[in-house]
């Protein structure tokens, strides 16, 4: 069982006024954490960009926020990335060997969504594609998930 730390505690409470609609207040409540690496908060305020809520909508500031939390491990965050490179949001173009990366990485975090998005994914890609992006895994793998 998680034990309830201060700063949990108050993510908990960014994340119940989200839910209650009051996104700014939660957006102010998450920026300390996220400027100081927390990574739930980065996702979560990644998440208000991304669907617009009290804020602008703004793909590539989601992404941004996203991919912080992502390289310390955050698995929603990570599979947000797969999306955004599967799909191209706020990006040049689709990349679907970034987005078999993610989703691959958000997978052996737990994920379980991810399991499936990077099965579908699986099915448009060739094989130098699905070749090229497990060599990326096994580069990020024993520094993301040492012990995994």
């Amino acid at each position: 069982m998680a034990v309830a730390t201060p700063v949990r505690a108050e993510i908990e409470t960014a994340r119940d006024l989200m839910e209650a609609g009051q996104f700014e207040a939660a957006r102010e409540a998450l920026l300390p954490f996220a400027r100081s690496g927390n990574a739930d908060a980065e996702e979560l305020i990644g998440v208000m960009y991304a669907l617009g809520l009290g804020v602008d909508k703004d793909p590539e500031r989601a992404f941004e926020w996203y991919m912080r939390a992502s390289m310390k491990g955050h698995p929603g965050a990570q599979s947000g990335i797969g999306w955004y490179y599967e799909l191209g949001i706020g990006l040049p173009a689709p990349d679907l060997v970034r987005a078999y990366l993610w989703y691959a990485l958000s997978s052996i975090g737990g994920d379980p969504d991810a399991v499936d998005s990077l099965e579908e994914l699986q099915n448009r890609m060739t094989k130098e594609q699905i070749d090229r992006a497990q060599v990326l895994v096994n580069d990020y793998k024993p520094w993301m998930y040492p012990f995994r």
